[in-house]
C-alpha cells in the first residue's frame, strides 16, 4: 500500500563537488542547507546580506558582489518600532547595529569578505521564497527588509511572471553555474490563495529556464508540499519544516547534486562535526 507520493527526481544536470567553491543565497531554506553543506565540508558563503526572500533583492545582491560597491552612510536607515538600530533596506535585520558607522563597517567587512569568494566561486544556490515584493515610497525601490518601519511608506505587490523572469536573468548573468530552488516555506500574511498564486509565479519563471546549460531545478518545494505534506514534518508554526524534514529533503539534494563517489567523504565530515558541537560532560 502506497500511503505518500515520492518525489522522484533524476541526476541534476548541475552537480557540486567538494573541490567546488559555492555562493549560497536566498530565503532562510538557504540558510538551512548551506548550513548542511559547511557541516558537510563544502566550501560554502552563505547569504552574506543576511536572509533575502524576493527575486529582486536576491539579484540586486548579485550585482553587489558583482560590482563590490561599498555601503555608504546614504544607505543606512533608522529601524522604525523604536528599535534604536541602524541597517539597510538591502541588508536582513541581523545586520543592524547601533549606529550607522558601526552598520557600514560590519556591512563593509562581510562584503569585501564575500566579494573575495566571489570571485573564485564558480557555483552558486538560489533559494527564492516569494514573488510578492516591498517598495519603498517616494523612490518606489524594492527592499530586502522593511526594517520595522511604518507601513505606510511602503506599497506591497507581486511581480508578474515576466517581472521574476527579467531579475532571474540578472542572476544568470553571472556567469556561474546555478542550482534554482522554491522554499517550501509558506508565506501566509496576505492568505493561502496569495501564497500559492506567489510560488506559481516563481514555478512558471523558472521553468522559461528549463534545459538552459549551466541551470538546474531541485524540488524542495515539491518535496515537503507533496511527500511530506504531513504536519509532522513541520515546526510548531506549522509553516517551516522540521529538523526531519530538512534532513529528508538534504538527503535528496545529495543524491541529485554531488557525485556518488564523495558521499562517503560527506559522511564522514557531517559526523566530525556532529563531533564538534558536542559538549564533554568533564
Amino acid at each position: 500500500m502506497k500511503l505518500f507520493t515520492e518525489v522522484s527526481i533524476d541526476k541534476l544536470p548541475v552537480n557540486i563537488s567538494l573541490e567546488d567553491k559555492i555562493v549560497v543565497l536566498g530565503s532562510c531554506f538557504a540558510d538551512e542547507i548551506g548550513a548542511r553543506m559547511a557541516a558537510a565540508g563544502f566550501d560554502v558563503c552563505i547569504n552574506p546580506f543576511g536572509t533575502l526572500y524576493n527575486p529582486v533583492s536576491i539579484a540586486d545582491a548579485v550585482s553587489r558582489l558583482e560590482s563590490g560597491a561599498p555601503f555608504t552612510l546614504s544607505d543606512c536607515v533608522e529601524m522604525g518600532a523604536g528599535a534604536g538600530l541602524f541597517c539597510s533596506f538591502h541588508h536582513h535585520t541581523s545586520f543592524a547595529r547601533g549606529s550607522a558607522l558601526d552598520f557600514t563597517g560590519n556591512a563593509n567587512a562581510r562584503l569585501t569578505e564575500a566579494c573575495d569568494f566571489w570571485r573564485n566561486s564558480n557555483k552558486l544556490i538560489i533559494t527564492l521564497g516569494t514573488a510578492f515584493v516591498w517598495r519603498h515610497q517616494p523612490e518606489d525601490t524594492v527592499v530586502a527588509n522593511c526594517l520595522k518601519r511604518p507601513g505606510n511608506e511602503f506599497t506591497h505587490n507581486m511581480l508578474s511572471i515576466e517581472e521574476t523572469t527579467a531579475q532571474l536573468e540578472r542572476v544568470l548573468s553571472c556567469g556561474k553555474e546555478i542550482i534554482f530552488t522554491v522554499s517550501p516555506i509558506r508565506h501566509l500574511g496576505d492568505g493561502a490563495h496569495s501564497n500559492t498564486l506567489s510560488k506559481a509565479t516563481l514555478q512558471l519563471a523558472l521553468a522559461s529556464f528549463d534545459g538552459r546549460p549551466g541551470t538546474a531545478y531541485f524540488p524542495a518545494y515539491e518535496i515537503l508540499n507533496d511527500e511530506l505534506r504531513d504536519y509532522r514534518f513541520h515546526a510548531e508554526d506549522l509553516v517551516h519544516p522540521s529538523p526531519a524534514a530538512i534532513s529528508c529533503i538534504w538527503e535528496k539534494f545529495v543524491e541529485a547534486a554531488v557525485p556518488k563517489d564523495e558521499h562517503p567523504k560527506l559522511a564522514v565530515n557531517e559526523k566530525a562535526s556532529r563531533r564538534l558541537l558536542h559538549r564533554n560532560l568533564h
